[in-house]
């Protein structure tokens, strides 16, 4: 923040007349995002959770995508904790929502929440965005590696040797079911 010194009565004249205009800051975001009939924001940017900001109801709500897990109820709390420290939303109002495997907070009175929702939105997802990536690199190549495995972890179909007995099932050993015959003679 800078710090404007005048001196002199001219400047207080001019100081009396008020401050110059400041430009309006403008930041540009690329979410994957739609709006819906009533007017809420959903965001579709998080690999587990949707996250919808309802302007009217002045409340953050996120959802999980497919399934409800850990790894959907961490992110939502990860999520709800980032908003709180940033002063988004008010932490006593952080609470499940009436939807299964949803959960809700109410913004901080302001006029501009939702707009400072939308950026700290934003921030978390790029902050969370090399988590989602090392899941589907890892997840990619554990795929590779079973279609296509390397030299070291496969074999042709004629390099396994041969043998009489095999495995745990001999023949001829077992003659009855469960192989306790011996056990109960007379």
């Amino acid at each position: 923040m800078a710090i404007l010194v005048k001196i002199g009565d001219a400047a207080i004249e001019n100081d009396q007349a008020g401050p110059p205009p400041q430009p309006a800051k403008s930041v540009s975001i690329k979410l994957n995002a739609r709006k819906t009939l009533d007017g809420n924001l959903i965001i579709f940017d998080h690999a587990d959770i949707d996250i919808v900001i309802m302007e009217k109801g002045k409340k953050v709500v996120s959802f999980t995508k497919d399934l409800m897990n850990d790894y959907a109820y961490g992110a939502q709390n990860r999520l709800f904790s980032y908003l709180g420290k940033k002063g988004v939303i008010s932490m006593d109002s952080v609470q499940g929502g009436n939807i299964y495997g949803s959960m809700e907070a109410k913004f901080v009175e302001n006029e501009n929440a939702s707009k400072y929702a939308i950026l700290n939105i934003h921030q978390f997802i790029n902050e969370e965005r090399p988590y989602f990536d090392f899941v589907s690199a890892y997840l990619d190549s554990d795929e590779k590696q079973k279609v296509e495995p390397d030299d070291l972890r496969s074999t042709d179909l004629g390099d396994v040797p041969h043998a009489d007995t095999k495995g745990s099932l001999r023949p001829n050993y077992v003659k009855d079911p469960y192989g306790l015959s011996m056990l109960y003679k007379i």
